[in-house]
């Protein structure tokens, strides 16, 4: 069940923003979800709006619209975009968080409209020779960034959104704070990357002193600690472990400070490396987390400890990585094997 389609979540408030696309912000707000929710929701509630006005030649707004609107807006994604079932479950997801968290709007036909089914998809994994060949061919932050994914199954925002006060060097631990569905977890340091790690805050110490010197505000603090805690975000440890070299404008409070890295850094440099490498895969940054799971699992480690180390709800998700050993065992034999070829 979508989020924002349980009973638990606070009574409709009506926003106090005029435009539309504000009034979807501040309720995403509202309800704490992600800058990444923020974003596509927005988005989808301007691609309807604009295309119900391509199509009918005149700005209506949702209220206005109703069951064939939504119907025709999903089936020109599908049909026209062809855009991947994941895509067509969110904008369809957006519009019912449009019509039901920001205009109030619970209709009997918002429950009519039909979900594309889930693909089940097998998760790319490397082999360790691959996973070794990959990181050799990387350099600096960026390595350092990948073997933390690899070691440790942290997605790639877990990795870069980490503070100062989350590693702990003594216990060997990472502590992700409102990791995927806003939950918290334990995972391992690996120990052949605390040195690394230590000379990463050496650096990102650094950027902090620049900082407070020069009377910069703060970093970001979440769920309104920074009306609470005032300074908290000028502390160190608050700071972010991989910071950016540059200062940015903070998009939802208008505030230029220092941010964490931006995520296609590591991207790029992951691309560049697998040409480098050689590897025929497709290889993404989420390519190291599979390999994380699937190597555990390898090596003998219960798929319950799997799990909790990737924060995954439902063992069932964990359980895609088993077929993957399968698969790569050679658990079921091919009848051609039993042949003798010419």
């Amino acid at each position: 069940m979508n989020r924002h389609n349980r009973t638990d979540k606070p009574d409709w408030v009506p926003p106090r923003s005029v435009k539309l696309l504000d009034q979807v912000r501040e309720r995403v707000r509202y309800l704490h979800y992600s800058l990444q929710t923020e974003k596509a929701y927005v988005y989808w509630a301007k691609a309807f709006v604009l295309w119900a006005a391509r199509t009918q030649r005149a700005f209506r707004h949702p209220r206005e619209m109703g069951q064939a609107d939504v119907e025709g807006f999903l089936t020109m994604l599908a049909t026209e975009k062809k855009v991947a079932p994941a895509t067509h479950r969110q904008a369809l997801n957006a519009l019912l968080f449009l019509y039901r968290q920001v205009l109030g709007m619970e209709l009997p036909w918002l429950q009519q409209i039909g979900r594309p089914p889930e693909r089940k998809r097998i998760p790319v994994v490397l082999t360790v020779a691959d996973a070794q060949t990959l990181l050799s061919h990387m350099a600096g932050t960026a390595a350092l960034l990948a073997a933390l994914l690899y070691g440790s199954g942290l997605r790639l925002r877990e990795a870069l959104s980490l503070r100062v006060k989350d590693v702990d060097f003594d216990r060997h631990a990472i502590i992700v704070r409102s990791g995927k569905g806003d939950k918290d977890r334990v995972v391992m340091l690996p120990r052949t990357l605390a040195a690394r790690l230590k000379a990463q805050l050496m650096q990102a110490r650094s950027l902090w002193g620049q900082d407070r010197a020069t009377g910069r505000g703060g970093v970001y603090l979440p769920h309104a600690l920074e009306r609470k805690y005032p300074r908290a975000g000028e502390s160190w440890a608050w700071f972010w472990v991989f910071p950016a070299a540059k200062l940015s404008v903070d998009p939802q409070t208008g505030i230029e400070r220092r941010h964490h890295l931006f995520e296609e850094r590591l991207n790029r440099q992951l691309k560049k490396a697998v040409v480098e490498a050689d590897l025929s895969k497709h290889v993404s940054v989420h390519t190291l987390r599979h390999s994380f799971a699937t190597h555990l699992l390898q090596a003998g480690t219960d798929i319950r400890t799997v799990q909790e180390l990737l924060g995954h709800s439902d063992v069932s998700t964990t359980m895609i990585y088993t077929h993957v050993l399968k698969v790569a065992a050679g658990g079921t034999a091919s009848p051609l094997d039993a042949l003798t070829l010419p």
